[in-house]
């Protein structure tokens, strides 16, 4: 991946009004078509990438439009002198009034973003429209943004990481499979240990390019990922990390399948539904195992996803560390990562959580079942604004031809309030993917809901159970498939459910996120137990129930659970009724 710099005031479209700085690729044939695959430039390479992180020490946040298009007085008054009543502007605070064409912009949000590249080049200055590779984000680290102090370019940068030094004693390397920005893959042989004689991937990534210490942390940071998630199968398997004066080698396992791109591209463009389900299943696994450890990928892309072997049904191996964190409970980021294309709406407003993850999926599946993609444009710039502010399309062929299930599922995906969208395990239990035999996982969003829920006012519990009880039979799977993994005994469950359930898929990425820190908010389940009936109130979300089709059915069955008179309003006498009866 690679950092994307605009160019000088002079340009109309160096920068746009969401504080990112956009470059420019070649556009389209004039009937707005590309004749390349769709997810690709006219060049036939993948998009370039949103602009470079910014650490949540050093950020700031871009000025907004309103949603008018105009900027906001800075004024409380709406745009009135703050000067006190009677006192009169001193000629420094006057101006001759004058006329133009049209109204200077207002000052360009993008700025902050500019001075951190100028940070991480040390001083240097890009050359305009350029996407260098020696600060590019992608593939092996240097994705980090600003937050530093101005003295790097002064301080020599600590190139040790503490990893082995005997890599050619080790592994012997064999010919280029992959390159990156900042360095490249090559297969390799294990000489010794366990392994032995056994193939691998060695990510060798070049010290030379680690040109500040931001870099260098995305670098251990990817290693730390790496080495605290596993156990799972869709994950690839790291071996060992070492160094030496030139390079620090990350050792994986070899995965010789190619690219889901490149199957997608074999298949002429997309997947029939049935394949796709086999695709989209593999991905939310790996998915929700890395976000109950608290790890968020900000990378999910076709080309992150290898097959183990050229086998149409070899598994796939989520690939590229390079961009993820580790994310606290109840943290939002704000680093500007991903690639354009898969890159979620809250994540250029610069608040996001898993949740940015979730929308990255959805773009790979209405790939997968139209063969293209949701939001496109002829820049950067634009395919911002299209993820902003447009819709997917739907309507063309071949959606419909496609199931009402399927559509569905993409659009709970491609929601633009990440607050309504599904998370990877309530996505495997969605109707088009719903499979009696398939084990589901433990969903770390069932601890948020009951931690907002142990906190909630009476009256918002009430209403929360009014809409647990107007939910299908089928709608209530997921709720049941959760209860079951917390083990409950007597048809109950306590805060030591809840503990030996996280504790169970217990990894060191998990402590390093502290997700386990959801336990001390539910303590009042350590004096008393919680009924199946009132775990469906408490881990149910109301925004993700608005985006059900039948959401005013819901909506109006749970009124009606408080209004008994019929006049279409809930008096005192009715909701006082309703506290006695839920208190007996």
């Amino acid at each position: 991946m690679g950092q994307c710099y605009g160019k000088g005031a002079s340009s109309r479209a160096a920068e746009d009004e969401y504080g990112v700085v956009a470059a420019h690729h070649s556009p389209p044939p004039a009937n707005g078509v590309p004749q390349t695959p769709p997810w690709q430039s006219a060049q036939g390479a993948p998009p370039a990438p949103v602009t470079p992180r910014q650490r949540k020490s050093g950020s700031t946040t871009p000025v907004q439009q309103t949603a008018g298009g105009a900027w906001p007085s800075p004024y409380p008054s709406g745009g009135a002198s703050p000067l006190p009543t009677g006192v009169s502007p001193s000629p420094s605070r006057s101006t001759p009034r004058r006329f133009f064409k049209r109204p200077f912009p207002p000052p360009s949000p993008a700025k902050h973003i500019k001075a951190t590249l100028a940070k991480r080049l040390g001083g240097g200055k890009p050359k305009e429209g350029t996407i260098p590779e020696e600060v590019g984000v992608g593939a092996g680290g240097g994705g980090g943004g600003g937050g530093g102090d101005g003295m790097e370019a002064e301080r020599p940068l600590d190139k040790t990481f503490g990893f082995a030094k005997n890599f050619g004693a080790k592994y012997e390397l064999g010919k280029e499979v992959g390159r990156g920005h900042f360095g490249h893959t090559c297969s390799g042989v294990i000489k010794k240990g366990d392994y032995k004689g056994q193939t691998v991937a060695v990510k060798v990534i070049a010290k030379a390019k680690m040109t500040t210490a931001i870099s260098i942390e995305d670098v251990r940071r990817e290693v730390k990922i790496l080495r605290a998630l596993s156990g799972h199968n869709n994950l690839v398997k790291f071996y060992d990390a070492c160094e030496d004066a030139l390079n620090v080698y990350i050792v994986m396992e070899l995965c010789e399948g190619g690219e889901l791109l490149d199957r997608i591209l074999a298949r002429g463009g997309r997947y029939t539904e049935d394949d796709a389900k086999s695709i989209i299943v593999q991905i939310l696994s790996v998915v929700a195992f890395c976000h109950l450890q608290g790890v968020v990928h900000r990378d999910l892309k076709p080309e992150n996803f290898l097959f183990t072997t050229r086998d149409e049904s070899a598994p796939m191996k989520l690939i590229d560390f390079g961009l993820s964190d580790f994310i606290r409970p109840d943290e939002r980021l704000n680093d500007i990562v991903g690639s354009a294309y898969y890159v979620a709406p809250e994540v250029l407003h610069r608040s996001y959580s898993m949740e940015a993850d979730i929308w990255s999926i959805g773009v790979i599946t209405y790939i997968l079942l139209c063969g293209s993609r949701p939001f496109w444009a002829r820049t950067e710039s634009g395919i911002f604004r299209s993820v902003l502010r447009a819709d997917p399309n739907f309507d063309d062929s071949p959606w419909p031809t496609v199931s009402a299930e399927a559509k569905d599922f993409v659009r709970r995906f491609l929601n633009k309030d990440y607050r309504k969208r599904m998370t990877a395990v309530q996505a495997l239990t969605h109707p088009w993917l719903r499979d009696e035999q398939r084990q589901i996982p433990l969903d770390i969003l069932i601890y948020r809901l009951i931690k907002q829920y142990l906190r909630a006012t009476p009256l918002k519990r009430l209403a929360l159970k009014a809409l647990s009880k107007a939910l299908r039979e089928d709608e209530l799977l997921y709720l049941k498939l959760q209860f079951k993994l917390l083990e409950p005994r007597d048809g109950s469950v306590s805060l030591d459910n809840f503990r030996t359930a996280l504790t169970r898929y217990l990894t060191d990425a998990m402590k390093e996120s502290r997700s386990l820190e959801f336990l001390h908010a539910l303590e009042p389940l350590a004096y008393r137990r919680m009924d199946f009936e009132e775990f469906c109130a408490a881990a149910i979300s109301p925004y993700q129930l608005e985006a059900l089709e039948r959401w005013e059915e819901i909506a109006g069955t749970a009124f009606q659970h408080f209004e008994q008179e019929g006049n279409r309003v809930i008096s005192v006498e009715e909701l006082a009724q309703v506290f006695v009866m839920s208190s007996i």
